[in-house]
This record gives C-alpha cells, structure tokens and sequence, in this order.
C-alpha cells in the first residue's frame, strides 16, 4: 500500500539536476496537517516546481545550446510541462472527486522527463 502525497512531498525528474518539490493548494480541501494532492496537481510551476537544470535533447532550450555548442551537451533551466495528470492515482480514494496521489504515481514531461515522487510529505496516511 502506497503513502498519501501531500503538499511539501520531495520530486525527482529523470533528466532534473536538483530535487523538486510538490505544491498543493487546498482546492481539494482535504488536509492531513497540509493540503492532500489528486492527481490533478500536475500544472507547472504552480503544482510542480523546477528541477534545476535540465539535460533532456527533447527540451527547446537545451537542444538550442547543445546545438550553438557544436554537439556539447548544455543543461539550461528546467521549465516543467506537464500537460496530463499523475498516473495512475489510487484507485479508490478520491479527493475533491479526483484519484488521490500515491507515492507510486507518474508524471510525464512533455520534454522526455519521468517525475517521480521521491518523498511523499507525511509517512502516516496509507492509501491503496
């Protein structure tokens, strides 16, 4: 059984060079000590904070530099884009009439990256 994400939880892109972080607003209005996220809380910058900076060719940015680079690779700064929500969510408990987010879920960028959730933000709701 997955832990519950809430805001504060502690992120991981495969193509970040620093741990990102969660932000949940209470929309949902659901809260252990801080707002619990669904799967919903996917929107950059305002959900998902940067990842320092990014090393992905599929980025704009950092195909631009490489490229003016003669072929070395150049991070530039991570700009999450994230369009679609976490996957999968927990199959059972909604919050705000959405799948809750488990430390299992997923996220995609749209610029090659995995967003993993390193550290879910509490350690004492369990969800399936």
């Amino acid at each position: 059984m997955g832990q519950l994400v809430c805001n504060g939880a502690m992120l991981k892109c495969s193509f970040g060079l620093a741990p990102g972080t969660l932000l949940v607003l209470p929309a949902s209005q659901v809260m252990t000590a801080v707002p619990d996220a669904n799967i919903m809380d996917n929107k950059p910058i305002v959900n998902i904070a940067p990842f320092g900076m990014c090393t992905s060719l599929a980025n704009p940015l950092v195909a631009a530099a490489t490229a003016a680079a003669l072929g070395v690779l150049v991070p530039m700064p991570c700009i999450p884009m994230t369009a679609a929500p976490w996957a999968p969510g927990s199959p059972t408990v909604l919050l705000g009439n959405m799948p809750a987010l488990n430390n299992a879920s997923k996220l995609i960028c749209t610029a090659g990256g995995v967003i993993e959730i390193c550290m879910p933000g509490q350690t004492t709701v369990a969800v399936p």
